[in-house]
């Protein structure tokens, strides 16, 4: 029986709608008109359960709580309400910059990166070259990251996500950046993934969804609308956006 490596029980993210900027805006607003301000869930109450050597698509319209439920996954940020628990190893490629220091070069970043993923030095030395041939930056490889367009960030995030052996990968819109040419190298490598590491895909792309995953777990409003296979949700989420 496989093990769950990723497990959300009753998982809520709640956010107050109006943020604190400043202490100076605080003294000149008063304190009181951030105490009554009200408070929004970016999840609401979430269970669900990815097992060891599943591929899992996230779809949902922006603003469903796709990248929050992946951030709560990868255990960047904690939730407000319920227990999020992962097991073994896990690369997230995230937003733009996340795991990266823009004034590193992007071979300093490659380390900075794979130290942060738990890997030694030596371990991430040994892969450096895949991942410098796989991102195509190798010209600027030196350079500090800030110099990047998004797209070679992209690519290098990616690179090095799926250039580790972890045993699970958390994809955020990895397809929305880059070239026809680097989404088909990113399939690709997904693809050596599937079946033998655990895959989580948020995506807008329902044709890679179809590709990739077994299953597809459909948020809206921050609530799970359906979870089964990638077919069925797939059909059913493309019918709604067709009549709404």
């Amino acid at each position: 029986m496989s093990m769950n490596v990723i497990e959300l029980q009753g998982v809520s993210v709640r956010y107050r709608e109006k943020k604190i900027l400043s202490f100076k805006e605080v003294v000149v607003r008063g304190f009181s008109a951030y105490s009554k301000s009200k408070f929004f869930d970016s999840l609401h109450d979430v269970s669900f359960a990815v097992k060891h050597g599943e591929t899992v698509g996230i779809v949902g319209p922006n603003g469903a709580g796709k990248s929050t439920l992946l951030r709560v996954a990868a255990g960047i940020i904690p939730p407000s309400v319920g227990v999020s628990v992962s097991r073994g190893t896990l690369a997230p490629v995230m937003e733009l910059g996340t795991g990266f220091e823009m004034e590193l070069s992007g071979r300093e970043n490659i380390f900075f990166n794979g130290a942060l993923l738990g890997f030694p030095r030596s371990y991430v030395r040994a892969r450096m070259d895949d991942i410098i041939a796989f991102s195509g930056v190798e010209p600027f490889i030196d350079l500090p990251l800030r110099t990047f367009s998004t797209g070679m960030i992209a690519r290098l995030a990616f690179a090095i996500a799926t250039s580790v052996e972890a045993e699970t990968l958390l994809l955020d819109e990895t397809f929305a950046v880059g070239d026809a040419a680097f989404r088909r190298q990113c399939n690709a490598r997904i693809g050596r993934f599937v079946g033998n590491a655990t895959v989580v895909v948020v995506s807008h792309d329902l044709d890679v969804l179809e590709t990739l995953c077994s299953r597809t777990v459909w948020l809206n409003k921050g609530e799970i609308a359906a979870d089964g296979p990638t077919a069925d949700v797939v059909e059913r989420y493309r019918a709604a956006t067709v009549t709404s």
